[in-house]
């Protein structure tokens, strides 16, 4: 199946969307969408015949836990709803913690990184075979964009995907724009990897914008799509023909007509690339997927070696990590402190962003101390259980603290948190029983 050309939907330019012209196909973030129900502009949408691919973002698959059954459920009910010919997610871990290492669940709120491990592949095979079992459709995992190393790595992020193919025939998103915030961030060349990884197994293609920053490549999704961006299209046209390639736009959206401008800039990209090579023709996954190459012999059962051993030692790792980026802890040896301190910055003010978009109501509330006031309460509360949680953590902290000062703001506050958490807000020694019980439970 061709997609085309395709664009990321999102609530705030859901009208550009459907009024932009050549756009073959659409994804959504499968977490923002109703299992019941959709937008009435995705309905429209629909209804035109456009394609809608839901894009999950937190089933956290290169984590050392198996995927959450109710997850994968959510996933399985938005791609019924949508009648999406596959969906999609990513090689990445977003939580960390729990009973393998005796500590808290730690939440990212934000997509990192996998070690590129024999160790952590064998966990992630696992984790893509359980999903694709649980799945009404083809699954296709993208790679992501990073900050930091892992120490040690034995394999390239080609050979990473082409080995992760190999085990589980799954299909493979490309993300140009992630290889090239990795060639900046990681000095790894995205020509290599396109050379070493399955071209032949891309479901489809993400462009996206970024901007650099004292060295560092972001991957914002906020800013245009830039040339050496399209210059990864380019290579990547020049060995496949891709079924299907979107544009990403997740905020600081533009005019319709400069989102139009990159659509023709990604389109004048592809076509460029039919005069190079000529390419080889890949077919997006069906709902007949061929079956998968056999796999390795599984890990034996117990012992040093066994699943769960290697299971606790990449939950281990990636706790500590996770720890370090997001609740204080010490760096682990043989990361680049500088990279995890940016990383760790990025993670926080995503944090303030998100819950400002989900809570609207703080901001306004607190005014221009809203940033501060978060950040200050980040540092000392990791995420552990989504957004919308977190929102009403930071009220209820602020509130105990006796916060805002200002007698009107925090009357709103108050108001605020009651309607959605409980008839009053705590006193200061409730909040502190909370997290002798939470200490306790975590021993």
């Amino acid at each position: 199946m061709k997609l085309g050309i395709g664009i990321g939907w999102r609530p705030e330019i859901a009208d550009e969307v459907e009024a932009l012209p050549g756009i073959d196909w659409v994804e959504a973030v499968a977490e923002n969408l109703c299992a019941d129900h959709l937008p009435a502009s995705l309905t429209r949408l629909r209804e035109r015949g456009v394609t809608v691919v839901p894009h999950g973002v937190s089933l956290g698959l290169g984590g050392a836990e198996r995927p959450d059954p109710g997850r994968l459920t959510a996933l399985a009910e938005r791609a019924a709803l949508l009648g999406a010919p596959l969906v999609t997610e990513h090689i990445a871990f977003v939580r960390a913690g729990g009973p393998r290492t005796a500590s808290p669940v730690l939440e990212a709120g934000h997509l990192l990184p996998v070690p590129r491990t024999w160790a952590a592949l064998d966990v992630l095979c696992e984790n893509v075979r359980i999903a694709q079992d649980s799945l009404p459709v083809p699954l296709a995992l993208e790679n992501i964009a990073a900050l930091i190393c892992w120490p040690d790595e034995e394999l390239t992020e080609g050979q990473f995907l082409a080995e992760l193919v190999e085990r589980t025939g799954v299909g493979l998103l490309i993300d140009v724009a992630n290889l090239h915030t990795n060639h900046v961030n990681r000095g790894e060349d995205p020509a290599t990897a396109l050379d070493e990884l399955p071209v032949e197994a891309i479901a489809y293609v993400h462009v996206a914008g970024g901007v650099e920053k004292d060295g560092v490549w972001h991957d914002t999704h906020a800013h245009p799509v830039t040339a050496p961006v399209l210059d990864v299209l380019a290579e990547l046209r020049s060995r496949v023909s891709p079924p299907g390639v979107l544009l990403e736009r997740d905020d600081d959206f533009p005019p319709a007509a400069e989102l139009a401008g990159e659509l023709d800039a990604i389109r004048a990209t592809l076509d460029a690339g039919r005069a190079g090579a000529a390419p080889r023709s890949a077919e997006p996954p069906t709902a007949q997927a061929p079956a998968p190459a056999p796999a390795p012999a599984p890990l034996p059962a117990s012992g040093p070696a066994g699943p769960d051993a290697v299971r606790d030692r990449v939950a281990v790792a990636q706790a500590s990590l996770l720890s370090a980026l997001v609740a204080g802890a010490p760096v682990p040896e043989g990361f680049d402190h500088h990279r995890l301190g940016v990383q760790s910055r990025a993670l926080a003010a995503k944090r303030a962003d998100v819950v400002a978009k989900v809570a609207p109501e703080l901001p306004e509330i607190l005014g221009p101390d809203y940033r501060d006031a978060f950040l200050a309460y980040a540092k000392a509360r990791p995420m552990s259980d989504g957004y919308r949680r977190d929102a009403l953590d930071f009220a209820e902290q602020l509130l105990v603290a006796g916060r805002p000062a200002d007698n009107a703001a925090r009357r709103r506050l108050t108001y605020w948190w009651q309607d959605r958490a409980a008839p009053r807000p705590p006193r200061r020694t409730t909040r502190l029983a909370r997290a002798a019980r939470s200490v306790l439970a975590g021993r």
